[in-house]
Parts: C-alpha cells; structure tokens; sequence
C-alpha cells in the first residue's frame, strides 16, 4: 500500500484514477443515503434533474443524457413512474417512441433534491475556501473531458463537460 494515498501496489501506475475511483464511490454511498431521506435512489435525481430542465424527453435521449443502457434507463423510469414522481406516455411525434414527463409529485421533490444537493456539496468540500473549491472543479472538468474523449460515439456527460459552473 502507497502509505500516502492507501492504494494497494497494484495502483501505483494511476493514484489520481485510484483516487477518483475511491472517491467516486464513497461521494455516491452519501448521495444514496441523503437521496433516501428524500425516497429517491440514485440516478433517479439525476433523471429527474433532466426532466425539470429540458421538460418532458423520450426514454432513450434520457438514457443517453445520462449514459446509461436501454435497461438501466427502463429500470430507472419504471421505479420513478411506481413512486409516481413521472409518467410515460406514446410520443405523439413517433407513436413507437416513448415520452417520460414529471408529474405533480416529481415536481414538488425538486425543491428538496435541490437542499439534498446543497448539502452534498457542502460536506464535499468543507475546509476549501471559494478559489480552491474553483481548482477543484476546473480539474474535475478537465478530467472529465480527457475521459468523454476516449468514449466513441458518447453522450453522456458532455453538456456537463460544456457547462461553465463557477462559484462567487
């Protein structure tokens, strides 16, 4: 084990991937438990996240959006759609299209996943002051587009990437 970052030898070749791995996995185990408080699991915020902005999407550009296969969209809209928080409907545009919309129960959870975002942020970067919090997302950005650029055909992430978020 790298004594400095607890990687086991085997990572030595790539600390900030061990790094990001490990982080990405903790950062999503405390998502998962906010996201709980609020009846959600995870990715469901994040397709709900979608549907808030853009309105009401067909199934498979919310799968791509997201990067997520046909199953795993289908998995994520049918629990969303049994809580009642969407509802799926023919596109009136291609009847062998699926549309997915927010509905009424959906709606009112945005303003408690927007306070469950908040409060993720917050503990993330607890101790960083406003310019360190910047370097830190400009890298993470950066990083994210060296990875969105060895995915052939990929969707998923780039307006994420494109986004400019800054903090004041």
């Amino acid at each position: 084990m790298d004594e400095r970052s607890g990687a086991p030898s085997a990572a030595a070749g790539g600390p900030i991937s061990h790094t990001i791995f490990r982080l990405a996995r903790i950062h999503s185990q405390l998502a998962g438990r906010l996201l709980r408080e609020a009846g959600l699991h995870a990715s469901q915020e994040l397709m709900l996240m979608v549907l808030w902005d853009a309105g009401p999407q067909r199934q498979t550009d919310l799968g791509a959006e997201l990067g997520m296969d046909s199953a795993g969209t289908t998995r994520v809209v049918h629990r969303l759609e049994q809580a009642g928080f969407v509802r799926r409907r023919p596109d009136p545009g291609d009847r062998r299209a699926t549309l997915v919309e927010v509905t009424a129960a959906g709606e009112s959870l945005r303003t408690q996943v927007e306070r469950m975002w908040t409060q993720l942020e917050e503990l993330t970067v607890a101790g960083l002051s406003p310019a360190e919090q910047q370097v830190a997302l400009d890298t993470l950005l950066r990083l994210e587009r060296n990875v969105l650029e060895t995915v052939p055909g990929s969707r998923a992430g780039p307006a994420a990437a494109r986004r400019s978020v800054t903090r004041e």
